[in-house]
């Protein structure tokens, strides 16, 4: 597809009007954030709904196992259709999702919106290739970068702000605050991103099974998968226990100190657009 000119707007030194660059990071760390803000209120969350410390870990783990089948059996629809339409789609299912969790009576409903959460949230793999997309060649590797630094810093900043906001206002507040933050995002989308042409015609059954294909035809792939799994697998272990350890003897720490945590990985995040460059 060929970057789309915006007339109405001097673009940056990448072809791309600034706005837009600033949106889809934006879009991206807000989106991918969904799956954490859970992490350092769960001790907090548990005590509300009268849940133990089992059932709360069900939260991120269901968030988690709801991204992983999302990038299986939804990104791929970027290819097929109009990527700018997903995105709405799913910046609005997303905002919905998050205010059950919010308003959940009890813990089933809460599980259930936690998969439905992550299911949703991979709208940020589809700002990520919107992006590169609608990037010049030449610069390609320094928007991607800039993007890639909004959705890691959504990834550890989430966990500060919604260790914060849970400690003055309580844990539904920040799903609530969330659901706000995606409807602002989506109109914000509907407004400045523009539409994408399809990139392929194969139906969704097809477009699947190429996955497969690609899978068996190249072992690179095969060894980033496994690496990203790996990863992904212990930094939410790590997180999921860390939380209740904080909560309970010898600490009595609560959800704000278990958020700050994530303060120590910001720095890292910041070197995206350097790698990207």
């Amino acid at each position: 597809m060929t970057p789309i000119q915006y007339p109405h707007e001097a673009p940056g030194h990448t072809g791309l009007p600034r706005r837009l660059v600033l949106l889809l990071a934006i879009g991206a760390g807000m989106s991918v954030a969904s799956l954490y803000y859970s992490q350092p209120m769960l001790g907090v969350l548990a005590g509300d709904l009268h849940a133990s410390a089992q059932a709360a870990g069900l939260v991120p783990t269901l968030n988690q196992l709801g991204y992983a089948l999302g990038i299986l059996l939804c990104a791929p629809l970027g290819d097929r259709y109009d990527r700018r339409r997903v995105i709405l789609a799913k910046c609005g299912l997303l905002a919905l999702a998050l205010a059950v969790g919010g308003l959940a009576p009890g813990m089933v409903t809460l599980l259930c919106a936690s998969l439905a959460i992550g299911l949703t949230a991979t709208v940020a793999q589809d700002f990520v290739p919107a992006a590169a997309t609608l990037a010049r060649i030449e610069h390609r590797g320094r928007i991607v970068g800039t993007v890639m630094t909004g959705l890691l810093l959504g990834i550890l900043l989430s966990r500060v702000g919604s260790g914060l906001i849970a400690g003055v206002w309580g844990w539904r507040a920040v799903y609530l605050i969330a659901a706000l933050g995606m409807v602002l995002v989506g109109l914000a989308s509907a407004r400045w991103v523009p539409r994408f042409e399809p990139t392929t015609t194969v139906g969704y059954g097809a477009l699947l099974a190429s996955l497969a294909a690609l899978w068996r035809s190249h072992p690179a792939l095969r060894r980033a998968t496994w690496a990203q799994a790996m990863l992904a697998v212990g930094f939410s272990a790590f997180w999921s226990t860390l939380v209740v350890m904080l909560q309970g003897a010898p600490f009595h720490l609560g959800s704000a100190a278990a958020g700050a945590f994530g303060l120590a990985g910001a720095a890292g995040a910041l070197m995206a657009p350097i790698a990207g460059r």
